[in-house]
């Protein structure tokens, strides 16, 4: 089969390589959409990841596609099935999925390898976040399961009530999903970001107003729009140690401010402790996804109360995924691409 291996830094080929096999459990999926993510275009200028890939690797992780074999002992799938696939799964045993953050799992299994023809899913996923494709959704469409499951995750646990002010910094995809499930919540949704049409694309998403934040950190215009109080929920998408001070600055006295984005590592902010403790500010961060809020986003998708066209807006073959890496890495581009092999 054709896939893209990712050998380093930067370095992402086409290659034919073995289909592969089916073990007790496990169910092979021929792809017929995966869409480019952020997170992939950190492992294609970084060249690994630590947790996630180690190349030379098939990567990607954001794919649906069709059953096209089942390994012994799976009863519950058939070929022909039209499945979605998490990208993880928790292992239901450790600590931490005892109390309910299966998010944090001791031994989070991933699974990579969308950009490709095929993908054998491990027995765990198989077991926990495969799910059916409901009749009419598009390939495209149920593809955007997994990023969509983290911004309901966000959303969630950040706590947004209806009526309330909510600032998201940040307008790439994630940015762009954490509004429109704020949106879903009944928030007023004020969008930081830069870039012209993200901009666009978050008013299509529900947004109220939108602000460029090139040449201006948004602290007073937020505050002009809160009676002088700032935002009462507040959610950094960028993952960059600086916007993650012009996050907790944008928040009113008692806000939550939910850290989302994932910073480089060994990088650092400074608190101002006398603001912390005198206006009770409550930081928060969120990481990755559960199996409830996979399925809480397929719902969504589902129902038609995520206008998934607004961020998927083109298509690519496989065989030029190479080539539009190194663009996407550069910021330039489209919000998200389907990859349809």
């Amino acid at each position: 089969m054709r896939a893209v291996v990712l050998h380093g830094r930067e370095d992402a080929r086409l290659e034919q390589v073995p289909v592969p096999e089916v073990g007790p459990g496990e169910v092979r999926v021929r792809i017929h959409a995966a869409l480019t993510c952020g997170t992939d275009l950190k492992v294609f200028r970084r060249g690994y990841h630590a947790r996630m890939i180690v190349p030379p690797a098939i990567f990607g992780h954001e794919l649906a596609g069709v059953v096209d074999a089942v390994g012994p002992g799976v009863a519950d799938w058939q070929p022909g099935d039209r499945v979605v696939a998490a990208n993880s799964a928790p292992c239901g045993e450790c600590f931490f999925c005892g109390v309910d953050r299966e998010e944090l799992c001791e031994d989070l299994l991933f699974l990579n390898g969308a950009y490709a023809e095929y993908v054998t899913v491990p027995e765990r996923i198989v077991r926990r976040n495969l799910l059916r494709i409901p009749e009419g959704l598009p390939f495209e469409a149920a593809a955007l399961v997994e990023p969509l499951a983290c911004a309901v995750h966000g959303v969630e646990e950040t706590g947004v009530r209806e009526g309330e002010t909510v600032a998201i910094l940040g307008a790439g995809p994630l940015g762009l999903l954490l509004a429109r499930c704020a949106v879903l919540r009944g928030a007023r949704v004020l969008m930081l970001g830069r870039r012209a049409e993200r901009l666009r694309a978050a008013l299509e998403l529900g947004a109220e107003e939108v602000l460029d934040v090139t040449a201006d950190d948004g602290v007073d215009w937020v505050a002009e729009r809160t009676g002088g109080r700032g935002a009462d929920r507040v959610i950094e998408a960028v993952g960059q140690p600086g916007t993650w001070q012009q996050a907790i600055a944008l928040s009113r006295k008692g806000g939550t401010i939910n850290l989302f984005g994932g910073c480089p590592a060994r990088t650092a902010i400074d608190l101002d402790t006398g603001r912390l403790h005198y206006d009770a500010l409550t930081l928060i961060g969120t990481f990755h996804h559960t199996p409830a809020t996979i399925r809480g986003a397929l719902r969504l998708l589902a129902e038609g109360s995520v206008p998934w066209e607004v961020l998927v807006r083109e298509r690519v073959a496989l065989d030029q995924l190479p080539e539009v890496l190194p663009l996407l890495a550069r910021g330039g581009g489209p919000l998200k691409i389907a990859v349809i092999p």
